[in-house]
């Protein structure tokens, strides 16, 4: 298979006036969005940027997100998403870190922007899309003015395509290589197994940051079909977009699925277009999938589990599965079966001898998906993914005897809010520096909007307002990441080594529950 830059041209060859996205009362055809790649290309390249550099974009979803990937990918570069929702310096650590050379931002995170621009170590090149009152170069007449021939370069599809974000368990972000190669391989299984057509009108509703609006966005292009890109996800504009656009196929996250059922500007859409709808990156309650199979009876659904690390969806509980009074009811616990080109297996995290099936213990996986790397932590790669390519996901589960895969808990303690993943580390060290807080622990616990939220158990030394706590989170971490509840402890359980007692804390929280995690 060629690689994706490669893909385009032959989509802009084989039928150049399809549509390749939608976006807002924009249309754009394959062959002009081809020659835009192009120009792209040319402009970063006239910026410095080369084979191997950078390229950091904030913006929600937009027109520019999707040609900037693929321009850059046309010189060798690599384009570095940032997640819109982070704080002004978790952001700059992210540009900087990757050692970005262009940074490319939208217009309403200029406010972020004139907070950075000073901080920003490495880059040379800052161009805003659209916005007005503002010194920095225009992104329109930055890619206008650039030419539209076909680089030079020629790239491998070993070749890194884009580096995504995926915070660590030390609270410092971590970049996820991912190739060519990567994006090829998850691609060419969901092809089939979404059945997809020439009929297919694709939504890119999740953040281009995230894994799953990333390999959405790649999914119009390499299937050949129309793309329609949601700004953001908004339930509303979201259900409007359907309808205006005949979408048949689209990912949702569970939080988005349960405010769908509630509002009533949705309930007036014509959503009968729907043919499939994929769901996962957070737990869904049965209450919440029935009533999105009563909202759309013509679809078919779809789970899907995965990581950034393996590029998306490793795993599908297919559509045959989601018969909630069928006799298999127990299996919409499960997150379904591996993906053709994926092996997993469940291992004692301490011994990593593979458990039988029914025996809980790590989930590793093995594919092609699997990421390349984290970006210049070697040691922290080779922790993670083994030289024969097993990657250790930091998740604990079962297989049944079917080849079921079931997510028991967490190896690691990260905690995931609504598709948002969130790390108590990077919390606690907020909360240990407020004048108050002698003693903290940050856990996930059950909650029917998000799958679950952050909160925060805390010695204090002297008497403070829950709010004041959350409060105080809210002015250095992105409001996702804070705490929605704070409680007071006497003290913190931790084992000999000093190690928080986390799953001794969560225990009770989540008493009841069919999973403390999907």
């Amino acid at each position: 298979m060629p690689v994706l830059t490669e893909v385009l041209r032959d989509r802009a060859r084989s039928h150049p006036d399809q549509t390749a996205y939608l976006a807002g009362d924009t249309e754009i055809t394959f062959r002009d969005f081809d020659r835009r790649a192009d120009r792209v290309a040319n402009a970063l390249a006239a910026a410095g940027v080369g084979p191997g550099d950078r390229v950091a974009i904030l913006d929600k979803n937009s027109l520019e997100y999707a040609e900037q990937m693929f321009g850059a990918a046309r010189i060798g570069a690599v384009q570095v998403p940032v997640n819109y929702r982070l704080a002004p310096d978790e952001v700059a650590y992210i540009v900087n870190n990757a050692q970005a050379k262009v940074f490319i931002v939208g217009p309403e995170f200029l406010p972020v922007l004139d907070a950075i621009a000073d901080k920003l170590e490495h880059t040379t090149h800052t161009v805003v899309i659209g916005g007005s009152g503002h010194n920095y170069e225009d992104y329109a007449t930055w890619v206008e003015g650039a030419s539209d021939t076909r680089p030079g370069h020629t790239p491998d599809t070993s070749d890194v395509f884009v580096q995504l974000y995926s915070s660590g368990t030390t609270g410092l972000p971590k970049g996820v290589m991912l190739t060519h190669d990567n994006f090829l391989a998850a691609l060419a299984v969901t092809t089939g197994e979404w059945d997809i057509d020439e009929s297919s009108v694709l939504m890119v509703a999740m953040p281009m940051y995230h894994v799953a609006g990333n390999v959405l966005t790649v999914s119009a292009i390499y299937n050949g079909i129309p793309g329609v890109i949601a700004r953001e996800p908004d339930p509303t504009a979201i259900a409007q977009g359907i309808e205006r656009h005949r979408v048949t196929h689209i990912f949702l996250v569970p939080v988005l699925l349960q405010f769908m059922q509630l509002i009533p500007e949705v309930a007036a859409c014509d959503l009968s277009s729907l043919k499939l709808v994929l769901y996962g990156a957070s737990p869904i309650s049965e209450d919440v999938l029935r009533g999105a199979m009563r909202m759309l009876p013509d679809a078919d659904f779809m789970q899907v589990y995965g990581l950034t690390e393996v590029t998306g969806a490793i795993t599908m509980l297919p559509a045959a599965d989601h018969d909630p009074d069928g006799p298999n009811t127990h299996r919409l616990r499960s997150a379904g079966l591996p993906n053709t080109n994926t092996t997993l297996k469940i291992v004692d995290p301490a011994t990593q001898e593979e458990a039988p099936p029914g025996q809980v213990g790590e989930i590793l996986c093995r594919t092609p998906q699997n990421m390349k790397g984290y970006w210049g932590m070697p040691d922290a790669t080779a922790t993670a993914l083994s030289a024969d390519n097993w990657f250790r996901t930091g998740d604990a589960g079962y297989l049944d005897e079917d080849g079921y895969l079931y997510i028991h808990d967490r190896v690691k303690d990260m905690i995931i809010s609504g598709g948002e993943n969130i790390y108590p580390a990077e919390v606690e060290n907020v909360l240990m520096s407020h004048p108050a807080v002698s003693d903290c622990a940050v856990i996930g616990v059950p909650s029917e909007r998000w799958g679950e939220t952050p909160k925060a158990l805390v010695v204090l030394s002297s008497d403070v307002p829950e709010q004041e706590i959350i409060d105080y989170c809210r002015e250095h971490l992105a409001h996702f990441k804070c705490p929605s509840s704070v409680e007071r402890r006497d003290q913190i359980p931790r084992n000999p080594t000093g190690k928080i007692l986390k799953r001794e804390l969560r225990a009770p929280y989540w008493q009841g529950e069919d999973r403390a995690v999907n």
